[in-house]
């Protein structure tokens, strides 16, 4: 039996005993009056509880625990305990809702919940970016309102959404590609995605001109050892005109085979990890290489220099550095004219260790700087070729240095030279102990 109803049952039978006493002494016309006086006071109670009830309802302040005893008392426990319990629940669906709010404007992509007439009711960050919208300022407004691309209103009147659709020139200031799709869900209620492409565009780019670039590079060659294939063929030719013609047909070959050479580096570059930050790369071992194949890649048309003002040596991967190295100095004696000085530098500066190539060519104009690590960019292309350039040695050159967390600077000027430095942070630089450990061996 519960608590209230005890009380119940008891204040009946209080009533019921004084009545029956009151009859027993004065009789039962007393009898009656005194229950009737005691029901009446109790009556009178009951209101002034109600009454008080009804203002602790209005004032709605049910953190405040009442004083009230008896059976009014075990209603407000009562009550207090139901609205603890409430309000823990809705605590419990608010946090929810609150971490379902941060995961969706954590996402990448916008999203922006629609009701059946195709109006906003609500949106993540990303989305306000993407499509322009104001949250506060564009609720149940018309999504065709705000994004009044053609393309994205036919796709919300034909109602097709099996497939995104891609909305280009998008952002006032900085332009980028959305994809968009809608998800009914719901009561006629649908959910917009938007997804930034700007980037897979941007890489489909590259590679459609990176397989234009090969084709167009190889094909040249091709058609060369094509034609003088079917005039070997075709023709008697003496002995002179053979030897000059395969002479051509190797000079081709020795193009394409270099092309594809410097494709597998930068293959391996990019899809190998990081190099080693533990293996030494002894540098005047290095550097004495790079000379021996710069004089004879120049065959004595120009002057070179090596100036070695460091003892320091670096952590990494020497055929890589190596590769780097190569290309710079090649690229100087291919673009110097004959009679030319090439000075090559290693030395140190504060906590960086530099690799320096200085040539005396004809400059570079200083639109063409900062495009000369792209894939086959080329300041004069009939030059490039005639010099046996792939047009990827800059681009060689930057991978390895951007692997190896260093810098590669360029200055130039027209009718002057070019100078090229490689520079490596401290992280990339052996400890003096490890180089005294070599030399002693």
């Amino acid at each position: 039996m519960s608590s209230l109803k005890t009380r119940l049952i008891t204040i009946f039978l209080v009533v019921f005993l004084i009545s029956w006493l009151v009859t027993e002494i004065f009789g039962l016309l007393e009898g009656l009056l005194a229950a009737v006086l005691c029901l009446s006071l109790l009556l009178v109670q009951q209101l002034w509880y109600v009454y008080k009830f009804s203002r602790f309802l209005s004032s709605a302040n049910f953190n405040q625990a009442s004083s009230t005893s008896g059976i009014w008392g075990e209603v407000y426990y009562r009550l207090h305990k139901l609205v603890s319990t409430l309000r823990g629940q809705v605590l419990d669906v608010e946090q929810q809702h609150s971490r379902f709010i941060q995961a969706v404007q954590a996402t990448p992509n916008g999203v922006v919940m629609l009701n059946e007439d195709d109006q906003i009711e609500w949106c993540n960050s990303i989305a306000e970016k993407h499509l322009g919208i104001n949250a506060k300022r564009d609720s149940m407004q018309r999504i065709t309102h705000i994004l009044r691309k053609p393309a994205f209103v036919q796709y919300i009147i034909r109602q097709n959404y099996r497939e995104p659709i891609r909305l280009n020139n998008m952002g006032l200031f900085e332009q980028f590609s959305l994809d968009v799709q809608i998800f009914p869900y719901g009561d006629k209620q649908k959910l917009l995605l938007s997804q930034d492409v700007s980037q897979i565009e941007k890489t489909d780019s590259m590679r459609r001109d990176f397989v234009a670039n090969v084709s167009h590079e190889l094909k040249t060659p091709l058609t060369v050892l094509s034609g003088f294939l079917e005039t070997v063929q075709e023709l008697e030719l003496n002995e002179s005109d053979r030897v000059k013609f395969l002479n051509l047909m190797t000079i081709q070959t020795e193009r394409m085979k270099t092309l594809v050479q410097d494709l597998l580096t930068l293959a391996k570059l990019e899809g190998n990890p990081e190099p080693p930050i533990n293996q030494l790369v002894p540098m005047e071992n290095i550097l004495q290489r790079v000379i021996v194949e710069a004089e004879g890649l120049s065959q004595g048309k120009h002057q070179i220099d090596l100036q070695i003002k460091s003892i320091k040596n670096l952590l990494g991967d020497d055929q890589e550095l190596y590769s780097a190295f190569s290309n710079l100095v090649s690229n100087a004696i291919r673009y110097t004219p004959e009679g030319g000085k090439i000075t090559v530098q290693w030395f140190d500066d504060a906590n960086e260790a530099i690799f320096c190539v200085t040539d005396t060519g004809p400059g570079i104009a200083e639109q063409h700087i900062p495009r000369l690590t792209e894939r086959f960019y080329r300041i004069d292309r009939s030059r490039s070729r005639d010099t046996g350039g792939t047009g990827l040695g800059m681009a060689i050159v930057n991978h390895v240095m951007s692997r190896h967390h260093g810098q590669l600077k360029i200055e130039s000027s027209l009718g002057v030279g070019s100078r090229f430095y490689l520079i490596f942070p401290e992280e990339r630089i052996a400890p003096q102990k490890i180089n005294l450990s070599v030399k002693a061996e």
